[in-house]
């Protein structure tokens, strides 16, 4: 039981034991209200740089899945390795139980070198962030030297995005998918429903492509930093070619739009957020991941808010008001879960038919 501190950029310090791997790490701490889905969130790109808080007390008692693929992708996770700068827990579980289960979190983190404390006391640490907002911090093992870093200052995206376009499958109808920061998820919800699937990096070119429809997707960071992707997106407004943006890719859209965008003092994270529909006051309970959002008072006369938040009335969503142009900052493929917003797949689907 190695002990370990996570130091915050005002000076406080919460101690407890390492796990996962002993490095030192530095970066953006942040907090996640979930219950379940660590695999899937430790592996979500929008983490990029961040260190992570989840609040639910017991943390590994389910293990990690194996490196099954289907469809070229990682079966279990949404991203090819660990996204998050570091992990920081209440109660770490030795031991782990599920059938699909082949390794424990600890050793995942171990062979990805990603440092994890335990045995901290998460509900005093998120009240912190609660209070005064995100903050930089840094996990170290043996008093090591490392200097604070904000990630926000780089190009996340660029950092994780893919190279290289790649093709996924012959479909009915042909959808370019922008990688921001593409939680695997996204491309499965149109892999099921019989698309062909095209995926390019952010800053690819995609304003002469022949589609049906485009998506931009999730990722990390500031939106305004994506330039290049916001630029194409100007140009395509212009046409009808329907497009959906989750989560980053709202941000962008809204941007390329003519509204602002802001920094969230803390943040959503969590799959309990919830999300009123606009002129329906009917409420999802969504997943999200998030630490900047649009400024609704900023959209032009041409769009109008679709969703907000339950809980501070911050924007969830924008729709064009006679193009097949949406935004939500929620994530619709949602996993882990719910899935009570899948369906607006299947509305962007209509829309491309």
């Amino acid at each position: 039981m190695q002990e370990a501190k996570l130091i915050l950029e005002d000076g406080s310090k919460f101690s407890g034991f390492s796990f996962g791997s002993h490095a030192p790490t530095t970066g953006e701490v942040v907090f996640n209200t979930g219950m379940v889905g660590y695999p899937e969130s430790l592996t979500d790109p929008s983490y990029r740089g961040q260190i992570l808080v989840l609040t639910y007390p017991l943390i590994g008692n389910y293990g990690v899945p194996g490196n099954e693929r289907e469809d070229n992708l990682l079966k279990f996770f949404e991203s090819e390795k660990i996204q998050v700068a570091g992990l920081i827990v209440t109660d770490y579980s030795h031991e782990y139980s599920h059938w699909n289960a082949k390794k424990s979190l600890s050793v995942w983190m171990q062979e990805q070198n990603i440092p994890g404390i335990y045995n901290v006391d998460t509900r005093e640490l998120t009240k912190k962030l609660r209070k005064k907002g995100t903050m930089l911090g840094k996990i170290i093992h043996d008093d090591e030297r490392i200097s604070l870093r904000d990630p926000n200052k780089q190009n996340l995206v660029a950092e994780v995005s893919i190279q290289k376009p790649i093709v996924y499958k012959k479909g009915k109808l042909k959808v370019l998918l922008v990688d921001c920061g593409m939680k695997n998820s996204i491309i499965r919800a149109f892999l099921k429903r019989d698309f062909s699937v095209v995926r390019v990096p952010w800053d690819y070119d995609f304003t002469t492509e022949d589609v049906d429809g485009i998506v931009l997707s999730n990722g990390p960071g500031d939106p305004k930093k994506c330039n290049e992707i916001i630029e194409h997106v100007k140009t395509m407004l212009s046409k009808n070619i329907p497009i959906l943006g989750i989560c980053l890719g709202s941000q962008i859209l809204a941007l390329a739009a003519g509204a602002n965008t802001y920094k969230l003092k803390y943040g959503h994270r969590s799959q309990n957020q919830p999300c009123m529909e606009c002129g329906t006051n009917r409420c999802y309970i969504t997943s999200q991941n998030h630490g900047y959002a649009v400024d609704a008072d900023t959209l032009s006369q041409d769009w109008r808010e679709w969703f907000t938040n339950g809980n501070d009335q911050t924007n969830e969503g924008i729709k064009h008001l006679s193009k097949p142009f949406f935004g939500a900052q929620f994530h619709p493929e949602a996993s882990p879960g719910p899935d009570d917003t899948e369906f607006l797949f299947d509305l962007f689907t209509r829309a491309m038919k």
